[in-house]
């Protein structure tokens, strides 16, 4: 009998479900608009539909639920405890979703960040198969993260671990959005990338963006006139994973890592950001912990967010499968 996990990947401006089977690949996948400007009944709503149009494409048994946010979260209770994107405060994420579902689903329903989720469907089913200490990184619209020790996902004693994106790396640098000042964001997030890109263009810098609406900029159109060798995109890139190479190389000797993991949108971006990544990690951590370690790109691609959140299933789920019936 097939064997299926239900993941669900929560974001600001979508909700992404899919259908996953023990070795990380997708029967059937879900996508709608997450509409955050809406009540929370609204939301729950959506998630609930998408669960249920899963539900009922299954030709098996489903062992559970896993959810990853785009947020805080505390893990043990399934609540969500700051999301900004969705305007979220103290959720009981686990607890809502229980009670529209039945409570037949009691202790199958796993809500974690979704870093954290997208680092274990990595280790489980992505670039990071095989490896037992890792860190996953996602360098989109911020810069957040997950860690994997002895083959276990981390989450810290608040599980507030792995929140690299806040790393104070520039201490008179910009403010950052959690009221610091010169965080890694503020450096190499996809909205910093499109900030620095802007004020160059500003201050007259030559480069193909020059015939865009300055104020349009995105990391997108950094990224893709980088591939075509612009200059201006190139040197941006490089300043962006310079930054994240200080950062991850504190944390290669902290934590000695076999794999640091990188994904999000902005990593697109290949080698171009790849590579002074590798260069600045090599040339602040310690030899012996370099020799070790090794940067590489995610390899769950667009749908990493509903793998991962698959994944919460599958490394908490012990017990015999539970029988769902098509709705």
């Amino acid at each position: 009998m097939n064997r299926y996990a239900i993941g669900i990947d929560l974001g600001g401006s979508k909700i992404s479900g899919a259908l996953v089977d023990q070795v990380g690949a997708i029967a059937y996948k879900e996508s709608l608009p997450t509409q955050a400007e809406e009540p929370v009944a609204s939301v729950l709503g959506r998630i609930q539909y998408c669960i249920e149009k899963l539900q009922s494409l299954v030709d098996g048994v489903i062992l559970g639920i896993g959810i990853g946010v785009a947020a805080m979260t505390d893990s043990k209770r399934g609540v969500v405890i700051h999301a900004s994107n969705l305007m979220w405060t103290n959720v009981p994420l686990r607890e809502l979703i229980l009670e529209r579902m039945g409570m037949k689903w009691k202790e199958c329903i796993w809500v974690d960040k979704d870093t954290n989720a997208a680092a274990l469907g990595e280790m489980q089913y992505g670039a990071g198969r095989n490896s037992s200490h890792l860190l996953y990184v996602t360098v989109g619209t911020g810069v957040g993260g997950g860690m994997i020790l002895n083959g276990r996902l981390y989450h810290g004693a608040s599980e507030g671990a792995s929140d690299l994106g806040h790393l104070v790396l520039d201490p008179q640098g910009e403010t950052c959005g959690c009221g610091k000042r010169g965080c890694l964001e503020t450096l190499s997030s996809g909205k910093a990338i499109a900030r620095h890109t802007q004020e160059a263009l500003r201050r007259g810098s030559e480069s193909a963006l020059s015939d865009m609406n300055i104020e349009e900029i995105t990391a997108y159109e950094v990224v893709e006139a980088a591939k075509k060798g612009d200059n201006l995109a190139k040197n941006i890139l490089t300043s962006a994973g310079h930054f994240l190479g200080i950062a991850l190389a504190y944390y290669v000797d902290l934590n000695n890592p076999e794999l640091i993991i990188i994904g999000g949108g902005v990593s697109a971006a290949g080698e171009l950001l790849l590579e002074p990544i590798r260069q600045t990690v090599k040339e602040r951590s310690l030899p012996a912990n370099f020799s070790t370690v090794k940067v590489v790109p995610a390899g769950l691609g667009v749908d990493s967010g509903a793998i991962g959140a698959a994944s919460l299933v599958w490394q908490n789920f012990e017990r015999p499968p539970m029988k769902v019936d098509k709705e």
